[in-house]
């Protein structure tokens, strides 16, 4: 157990690695729901084709969104495309940089889907069947014979063992091969190009725009560390809040119920741990100060400016311009008198 909660620790203070094991663990789970789910192909001219997309685009659609729930940083994401502008723009670039963190994880579960699903073959085959070259593969002197509806009606019905009754026109094991081997050639392709697009973006990318990807990074961490502090600042000043509104209640009440009994140690411990409390307070002692504090930060954030003296370059002063000649030194004089007396 001390093993587990450490790494639930690690995994708790480095976000980006809780991230990464989630959506592994979301990769894992999609390949084992491809394989416990029963494919059922309905084997009818029309109907294959929507059936197999389906199967092949919506789950991948749905472990995506999933993907995006549960990161944490979608709100965060939200709440900064949303706010007003106040004293702090926003920069499109961070922007973009957190949607195409947060975009690249949750697209592992959908890849490793599609990948599973290709190199399978099931959904390709019940997808293609209607498309297989009968005079290539088949007994093409029986092919003038038939009409294309009925071609059409045998060829549906390929993925289906029980029901194919078309082996005089084209053996059903060909097909399958012929499918299949398209399928997973498909499938190792779709692989190599997903590996080589995420090796391009992972990091060849940062190398031509370094600076860029640098300051994105940079405010976007900033960004969700100003949150995560926010909100620990909030709960530690609604903590004090509570505690000092529930001991003003509990010495009002002991103020009228023993009206005429003092105890001065306990009374003087409980107004130290009050003060105490207080002091987390920052000065915000009612509800409606705390509204109107929340719906400012909110509205208008303050800038990333600190409050502090520019740094001095090499001609004392910052930006280069000679600055102002420097106040004069305020001397105070003492003047000391001497008594004849």
């Amino acid at each position: 157990m001390d093993k587990f909660r450490m790494i639930f620790q690690f995994l708790q203070s480095n976000q980006e690695s809780f991230m990464n094991g989630i959506c592994g663990i979301m990769a894992l789970a999609s390949a084992q729901m491809y394989s416990a789910f029963d494919f059922s192909c309905p084997c009818l001219p029309g109907y294959n084709l929507a059936y197999s997309g389906g199967i092949l685009l919506a789950p991948p659609l749905v472990l995506f969104l999933l993907g995006l729930v549960m990161n944490n940083n979608i709100s965060m994401l939200a709440e900064e495309w949303k706010r007003p502008t106040g004293q702090r723009h926003k920069d499109p670039a961070v922007l973009r940089y957190m949607f195409c963190s947060m975009a690249q994880r949750a697209l592992i579960a959908p890849v490793v889907w599609v990948a599973v699903t290709l190199l399978d073959g099931k959904c390709f085959l019940c997808a293609f069947c209607t498309a297989v070259p009968v005079a290539a593969l088949g007994n093409s002197s029986h092919v003038p014979n038939l009409a294309q509806q009925e071609v059409v009606r045998l060829l549906a019905r390929i993925p289906c063992r029980e029901i194919y009754d078309g082996d005089w026109l084209l053996a059903r094991e060909v097909a399958v091969r012929y499918l299949r081997c398209i399928s997973q050639a498909l499938g190792w392709t779709f692989v190599l190009l997903t590996t080589l697009l995420a090796f391009l973006v992972r990091a060849v990318r940062p190398c031509f725009t370094q600076a860029a990807f640098l300051k994105s990074k940079y405010w976007s961490h900033y960004i969700d560390i100003e949150r995560k502090l926010f909100d620990e600042t909030c709960t530690e000043h609604a903590k004090a809040f509570a505690k000092v509104c529930i001991q003003q209640f509990f010495e009002a009440m002991n103020h009228d119920l023993t009206l005429g009994h003092s105890h001065p140690g306990p009374a003087k411990a409980a107004a130290e741990g009050t003060e105490e409390e207080r002091g987390k307070l920052h000065g915000i002692t009612d509800q409606g100060t705390m509204n109107q504090l929340l719906k400012s930060w909110h509205n208008c954030k303050p800038p990333l400016r600190l409050d502090r003296e520019e740094p001095l370059l090499e001609n004392g002063w910052a930006g280069g311009a000679p600055g102002p000649e420097p106040a004069p030194i305020l001397r105070k004089e003492v003047a000391t008198y001497f008594s004849k007396v």
